[in-house]
């Protein structure tokens, strides 16, 4: 696949029989030979480890950071205790998701992780609006890896007992082979779990000697997706994007009060007047969860109507999948307030036949996450 960016791990991809695919700019594994099904079962009942290497690493220093990083995100950074993470996202001037990320208070500095496929126009953005009173530093010699699921503690505990006393979103700095690494209780599946920022020479090594327990396997993309599809969680370029409001997409709960119309730091970032509005008066649409009927899937631009017959389009499905863990097919999508109500019925147009979807709340596997 010429043209893509690899990995540290690619070699031991390849070893481990994955199919590799072109993802982000990178050739990346979307699954193992046990296959997506298994992959998907062994995170929620044991523990999977995934390269997540192809994520953007950043570092931002100076003395401001916090208060010049408000001026990007509708986030309180200014207020995030050290050793702790939040989730945010970049926002535009009519009020757009530009990519989501996290963001991690690392006492002299602050650490941020954005999307594969945005971490170029990120880290442009940030150095345009920060330098040079805050440096903004891409990581480029450190892996990340991502281990998750319920026996995802007691494996990395086994490297550095530190690890059981960590709780969601901390961060903490723990000696893993005798290496330091940046690691946090955080993920992307919505089961406990940790990622891990490694020196690329250390990566493999960590890999294999996580792997070498019983209770983990390698996880690739595909098994990823439908993870996070279940828990509820937003794919950036589907799910949201630069036309999607924090509103809309039901990632208001970000927004620490602070940054609120009536807190101490309201507005303040891009598009503040346009979500701000739409938090006190509503969005006219919203992002659900979708459960179709039967068993195939729908997804990803499947169009939504409110009739089995005739009628106009009114919504769009951003993810579909099979969800392993509920049993059928999950998706998430779009529709208008009257029609986002838990419990509502709809149609999706597939190959020119409407079939029944019913609305549902998210997430369709509760999170299991150490508080």
């Amino acid at each position: 696949m010429a043209g893509l960016h690899k990995t540290p791990l690619y070699d031991l991809h390849v070893e481990l029989g994955a199919k590799m695919v072109p993802f982000a700019g990178y050739d990346m594994p979307v699954q193992y030979p046990a296959g997506i099904m298994a992959e998907h079962r062994q995170t929620r009942e044991l523990a999977g480890l995934f390269d997540v290497s192809h994520m953007g690493q950043v570092k931002l220093h100076g003395a401001g950071a916090a208060a010049a990083f408000e001026a990007l995100i509708p986030m309180d950074v200014a207020g995030l205790a050290e050793g702790r993470q939040r989730y945010g996202f970049f926002t535009n001037d009519v009020g757009g998701i530009e990519d989501d990320l996290m963001f991690a208070n690392r006492g002299d500095h602050l650490f941020v992780v954005v999307n594969a496929a945005c971490k170029d126009a990120d880290i442009a953005r940030m150095k345009a609006a920060l330098e040079p009173e805050v440096q903004v530093e891409p990581v480029t010699d450190r892996a990340l890896l991502a281990l998750q699921g319920p026996a995802a503690e007691r494996a990395l505990a086994a490297l550095d007992p530190r690890a059981a006393e960590m709780r969601f979103m901390d961060v903490a700095n723990l000696h893993l082979l005798g290496v330091e690494c940046w690691v946090s209780r955080s993920g992307y599946t919505g089961e406990d779990g940790y990622e891990i920022s490694v020196p690329e020479r250390l990566a493999e090594q960590l890999a294999r000697h996580l792997l070498e327990q019983d209770d983990v396997l390698p996880i690739g993309l595909g098994a990823r997706d439908s993870l996070r599809l279940e828990a509820g969680l937003c794919l950036y370029g589907q799910d949201i994007d630069a036309a999607s409001t924090p509103v809309e997409a039901g990632l208001v709960w970000a927004i620490q009060t602070t940054r609120r119309s009536g807190g101490a730091r309201a507005g303040g970032f891009p598009g503040a007047e346009r979500i701000l509005g739409q938090m006190a008066d509503g969005a006219d649409s919203k992002r659900v969860g979708l459960r179709p009927e039967g068993r195939a899937p729908m997804r990803e631009g499947v169009p939504l109507f409110a009739e089995a017959k005739g009628g106009a389009v009114v919504g769009r499905i951003t993810s579909g999948s099979f969800g392993p863990t509920v049993g059928g097919p999950v998706a998430m999508g779009y529709l208008p307030n009257k029609f986002a109500e838990p419990g509502t019925r709809v149609f999706g147009e597939l190959r020119g036949k409407r079939l029944p979807l019913t609305v549902s709340a998210l997430p369709f596997v509760a999170a299991g996450f150490k508080r």
